[in-house]
């Protein structure tokens, strides 16, 4: 009950501070926009570089393994299966 009323204080206050310096609230907007254009579109950059490079990988066929012959196995496995239920 107290975060509630503390939180309805917090915005009746904030929509008056908001009413009351409308023009600083401004600046202070004009001023962090950059920034924060600035960063997240350098995380975006990051971002989809890494993509990218991980893409280059997987054509490139670097993080792909190679078949080891994975039918001769098969047969081998399912020539010991016959054997075992020929124990039986």
């Amino acid at each position: 009950m107290k975060t509630l009323i503390g939180g309805a204080i917090a915005v009746l206050l904030g929509v008056v501070g908001v009413a009351v310096w409308f023009n600083q609230f401004l600046i202070i907007l004009a001023g962090c926009i950059p920034p924060v254009l600035l960063l997240g579109g350098g995380l975006a950059l990051y971002l989809g570089f890494d993509e990218l490079k991980d893409s280059w990988k997987k054509d490139d066929g670097v993080d792909v393994p190679e078949p080891q012959g994975d039918k001769a196995k098969i047969e081998e496995l399912e020539k010991e299966l016959d054997e075992l239920k020929k124990e039986k």
